[in-house]
């Protein structure tokens, strides 16, 4: 029997390991502590300490979201530095001059039903003020320090919206990254430590439904069209084949945002053993993530060492 040699067998693959450098910690801040969240959350007397831990363990990036107590769309803080958003970002360029900051771009945590519009004048989804009110979000915190801004609310035209309102307010460097988000009950741990449960109850306006994959596509190069210079695509387990799918399609970078109930139901309960997640965001970046936002980037950091 003849050896297999290298020449035989091909030039070697190059190997696909994941890194500290691969992951960005998702950080939900909160006015007050609530250690019996179903994820955890922190505040802003918290934010220094973890964001120089994050960078020590070789994490360059954030993805922060922040829920104010204060829910009145009519007081529009959102379009404020000053806002709870606005102090976060603040905290952590302080503490992390290097780190990126992503920020979510979105009512839900501003609305008082947790839904990510603004309501019309008969309960409808008012399409033309959430876009402005988007707009108006990016620039206060692209105020404040983001380096980029996350519009979620999945709506077209947002994207435009909020490049053309960075641009006019001297932010042309601030990226963009949208949501490419599926409707999944995933989310459910994250809406109920944000006060984001939409009073819809199932009903997700605009979210990419799992069996229309070609709308999510679509969806997706939409938003590139815009001006996005990133896409986040979630669930991240269950947005793999469109991650595939828009690697081949786009050339702007693609990011995976392992959510909430992907954290709950994949994270060891003993806080010990990564492997699992790990696996899994290998298979990810194999697939063509650029990024993996995660809960879990700090502990999988350590363990990576």
């Amino acid at each position: 029997m003849t050896a297999i040699t290298q020449d035989a067998a091909g030039p070697a693959e190059a190997e696909v390991a994941l890194v500290p450098g691969d992951l960005a910690m998702v950080l939900l801040v909160r006015d007050e502590a609530d250690p019996g969240q179903p994820v955890p959350t922190v505040t802003v007397s918290q934010l220094r300490g973890k964001a120089a831990a994050l960078a020590s363990l070789g994490i360059g990036a954030v993805k922060v979201f922040a829920s104010s107590a204060r829910r009145d769309p009519a007081d529009a803080a959102w379009r404020s530095p000053a806002s709870l958003m606005g102090q976060v970002i603040r905290e952590i360029k302080d503490a992390a001059p290097a780190m990126t900051v992503i920020t979510e771009t979105c009512l839900c945590s501003y609305t008082e039903t947790g839904e990510c519009y603004l309501p019309g004048a008969r309960g409808e989804a008012d399409v033309q003020g959430t876009i402005a009110a988007l707009a108006e979000q990016a620039v206060a915190q692209a105020d404040a320090g983001a380096d980029i801004v996350g519009p979620a609310a999945m709506i077209r035209g947002s994207i435009q919206a909020v490049r053309r309102a960075l641009d006019d307010a001297g932010h042309e460097g601030t990226g963009i990254m949208p949501h490419l988000i599926f409707d999944s009950r995933l989310y459910d741990p994250y809406r109920r430590a944000m006060g984001a449960v939409p009073a819809s109850g199932d009903v997700r306006l605009f979210q990419a439904s799992p069996a229309r994959p070609r709308d999510a596509v679509g969806t997706g190069l939409a938003f590139v069209a815009e001006g996005a210079g990133t896409l986040l695509l979630e669930p991240a387990l269950f947005s793999t084949d469109i991650l595939i799918g828009l690697k081949s399609a786009c050339e702007v970078p693609l990011a995976s945002f392992s959510v909430s109930g992907e954290y709950a139901r994949f994270a060891p309960a003993d806080g010990r053993d990564w492997r699992l997640l790990t696996e899994m965001f290998t298979m990810l970046k194999r697939a063509g993530a650029s990024q993996v936002i995660t809960y879990a980037a700090a502990d999988l950091a350590a363990a990576l060492g």
